[in-house]
């Protein structure tokens, strides 16, 4: 159980510093007031809406507004990540916080209730029955 929760947490800690070092742009395109198209990772499609800003025949030129107009948020990441402070530290400070946070962690762990101290010896020979020798009997 200890080890799939350091699996779990290790994971969840590097997509963390992934998803905060990352940055990227989202586009939105709307048609009016109504979002026709969202991009996370390239530019909106358009909705085939867009006029040109000016149209001209023979002699009269008509000046349209372009119904459709397209939005972009940029979500910058973090760019500069701070060192850690255990590589200043000395040999002998480091070797301290490491045997503190060892002998910590044990703190917590827990022992079996089925624990058999003497699973791996063998029993010793009986060289005399020792109940007759002393005469002691169960009755």
């Amino acid at each position: 159980m200890k080890k799939a929760f350091q699996k779990i947490a290790s994971i969840a800690m590097a997509l963390i510093v992934v998803f905060s070092t990352m940055s990227f742009t989202i586009s939105s395109h709307f048609c009016g007031d109504v979002l026709v198209e969202t991009s996370y990772f390239g530019k909106a499609k358009s909705c085939g809406m867009e006029m040109s800003q000016g149209a001209k025949s023979n002699d009269c030129s008509v000046m349209k507004k372009n119904c459709c107009h397209d939005e972009a948020s940029v979500i910058d990441g973090q760019d500069d990540l701070k060192n850690t402070s255990f590589d200043q530290l000395s040999f002998d400070q480091q070797v301290f916080v490491a045997s503190f946070y060892y002998s910590y962690i044990n703190l917590f762990e827990e022992l079996h209730d089925k624990v058999i101290p003497f699973k791996n010896y063998t029993s010793p020979l009986v060289v005399k029955d020792i109940h007759v020798l002393d005469e002691v009997y169960l009755i």
